[in-house]
């Protein structure tokens, strides 16, 4: 039998409507990974490890060094040993002091979507710990980011996960949501790290400043 245009339509809305956004730089003007080390560290001790890190980062920035272990080498540089409740703490007090970095027109639109009763995810390669922790009054938004390996109620430095960017938030996504033929998949995203979602979804939208 053949299906009308008007039977497609139909059959697309509906579907279940999930929305997808990536945090840094899409959600927020800065990204979250540098100004958390700034909040719980000090400007110099950053700007210091930056600098012990520049070899890797560069290389990193020219595709020469995996995104993923650069991004862990930094973050065990600042965190590793630390206790699962002193970094609890870095995260509720760091998203209270960075609420200014939320973009307004897109936080709205989020909230939009959730009002409307959509089903809206979080997919960042951020530690999921502190993104989380922006939104703590929405218990049913779903965050999906890179996830802190923690041992004997201390952080290693190393991720449980793989850095979720690129292909991994497509994997990550499908983890929590598997049956591709139930949803109507709309994401938006503003860098290289979320080109694979893009093109997953049934809309992919490139945001820029």
């Amino acid at each position: 039998m053949t299906t009308s245009p008007k039977q497609m339509k139909l059959t697309v809305m509906e579907k279940k409507r999930i929305y997808a956004f990536d945090f840094d730089g899409t959600l927020t003007t800065k990204d979250t990974l540098i100004e958390f080390i700034r909040f719980a560290r000090g400007n110099a001790a950053l700007l210091w490890g930056l600098f012990i890190h520049s070899p890797l980062l560069v290389l990193m920035k020219f595709g020469l060094y995996p995104n993923g272990k650069a991004k862990q080498r930094l973050f065990s540089y600042f965190f590793k040993g630390v206790s699962v409740d002193e970094m609890g703490n870095f995260c509720t007090h760091f998203a209270k002091n960075a609420a200014q970095i939320l973009r307004a027109d897109r936080m709205k639109m989020l909230q939009e979507k959730l009002d409307e009763g959509a089903t809206v995810v979080i997919v960042s390669a951020s530690i999921e710990n502190w993104v989380r922790e922006f939104f703590p009054q929405h218990p049913d938004l779903y965050v999906i980011g890179t996830q802190i390996e923690v041992v004997n109620n201390e952080l290693t430095g190393k991720f449980s996960t793989p850095n979720c960017y690129g292909e991994e938030k497509v994997r990550r996504l499908c983890e929590h949501f598997p049956d591709r033929t139930n949803y109507h998949l709309v994401a938006f995203g503003d860098s290289r790290g979320d080109r694979e979602l893009l093109a997953f979804a049934d809309e992919g939208y490139l945001l820029k400043d």
